[in-house]
């Protein structure tokens, strides 16, 4: 007897809980592909990208970034929080006394001839006493805001001088790379002259020679460029050793003052200027509030009597201060006008400073520009056509190798000091920057 077909192997529907189960499985699968996604995109959606290869990203880190910015900007909402507690009404104080205590029960159950007085006192502060303490806090808030913004300044353009130096070393390594190839090809060319009998074989060791010393500069070169990356990374308070972008182009510092006289008009705009000058302000405000504290205080009370177990009467009472302590008061008055005194003196110091400060970097911009002007427009050229020269002259054997290699020093020299140009120039035109204020 032949077997009768299963249901499934007669076309029947495959069962429920199968159809369920491949559905769950895609399901999970889906899941987890989506999962493992989510996974990988996570750490480059949430670290920021690594700063250094502008210095537009040295800024926005810094400024993003920097823990003592940070701090000073936490102190300046610290001190506008001080504002207003300054000029607020002291806090009231309440009292109760107890008349008639047995002696030997004082803390027994009160019987109905116990008297207790309750009594509410406020102080009032007058003669604008308050105003001038909120004016004063005020001062001093906006004083450690101006604080803020000064460091703000100064480390912006120490992270542009470190941007500049770590910039500069890598075009530096760039242009003794250079020099090196075109000494190996010198010593190629010496050696082939050699081959022939048509120099000495000292040419070639002088080449080699010069290689090895320019080997030394360049690992000083790789030294000066890992000491400004640790102290770049150092300002934009990451570790040390992290590492950072390298440098996509020369930095862009642009100095907009056409004069110097120009440049220190903003000197009193300057943060570290306009913060000692609201402490001045404060100093004054304070001498002022001193000087009004010559003037008494008042201070209402309301008051109640409880006899047994109702009120038996109501007081209201009202205190004025003597002042009675006219020395110790006169010196307060004197310290708040030395103090006034000694903020207009830092003040003006820190104005000097500035002018200081910025007479010094436009000197140092302006010469290091004329430099690299000099060299860029007339030492290249005239290096370069020289060691043009001396190479088909050493090449037909009219100079020595001596000669050929001096025009190439002179040539790879003459770049590298118009990158040392460029790079002092840069330096120059990041502090004449901190002064004008084209820092964000």
């Amino acid at each position: 007897m032949a077997l009768l077909p299963t249901p499934r192997e007669a076309g029947s529907p495959r069962p429920l809980t199968d159809s369920r189960a491949g559905r769950l499985r895609a399901r999970s699968i889906r899941l987890a592909i989506a999962g493992t996604l989510c996974a990988l995109a996570l750490p480059v959606l949430a670290s920021p990208p690594v700063p250094g290869d502008t210095v537009e990203s040295v800024r926005t880190w810094l400024i993003e970034q920097n823990p003592e910015l940070r701090a000073l900007e936490l102190e300046a909402e610290a001190a506008r929080a001080r504002v207003l507690p300054a000029g607020a009404l002291p806090d009231p104080s309440a009292s109760i006394a107890l008349r008639g205590l047995d002696p030997g029960k004082p803390w027994s159950t009160p019987d109905a001839g116990r008297e207790i007085d309750y009594a509410v006192r406020q102080r009032f502060p007058l003669w604008g006493k308050r105003g001038l303490a909120r004016t004063a806090a005020g001062q001093q808030a906006d004083a450690a805001g101006l604080d803020r913004n000064a460091a703000a300044r100064e480390l912006l353009a120490d992270a542009e001088t470190a941007y500049v130096r770590y910039w500069h070393a890598d075009v530096a390594v760039d242009v003794l790379d250079r020099r090196i190839a075109l000494l190996r090809q010198i010593e190629e060319m010496a050696g082939v002259r050699y081959a022939l009998g048509r120099a000495a074989q000292q040419d070639a060791i002088r080449a080699q020679v010069e290689q090895t010393n320019l080997q030394r500069e360049r690992i000083e070169r790789l030294t000066a460029s890992q000491e400004a990356t640790a102290s770049l990374n150092a300002l934009l308070g990451r570790p040390g050793d992290a590492p950072l972008a390298p440098p996509i182009a020369q930095p862009a510092l642009p100095v907009h003052s056409p004069r110097l006289a120009e440049a220190l008009d903003a000197v009193d705009a300057h943060p570290a200027v306009r913060s000692e000058l609201a402490r001045a302000e404060a100093a004054h405000t304070n001498a002022v509030l001193q000087r009004r504290n010559r003037f008494p205080d008042v201070t209402v009370g309301i008051g109640a009597m409880q006899l047994g177990n109702g009120l038996e009467s109501t007081e209201l009472m009202l205190e004025v201060e003597i002042p009675f302590q006219q020395r110790a008061r006169r010196e307060r008055e004197r310290e708040a006008r030395l103090l006034e005194e000694a903020a207009l003196a830092r003040a003006d110091h820190a104005r000097r400073t500035v002018e200081s400060r910025g007479a010094t970097a436009w000197a140092q911009w302006t010469r290091a520009r004329e430099r690299r002007e000099l060299i860029e427009n007339t030492l290249l050229p005239q290096a370069d056509a020289t060691f043009q020269s001396a190479l088909a002259s050493y090449q037909v054997g009219e100079v020595d190798f001596g000669t050929l290699l001096e025009a190439l020093n002179e040539w790879q020299g003459a770049d590298l000091a118009r990158v040392d140009a460029l790079r002092d120039e840069l330096l120059g035109a990041a502090a004449v920057r901190a002064i004008e204020g084209d820092i964000r």
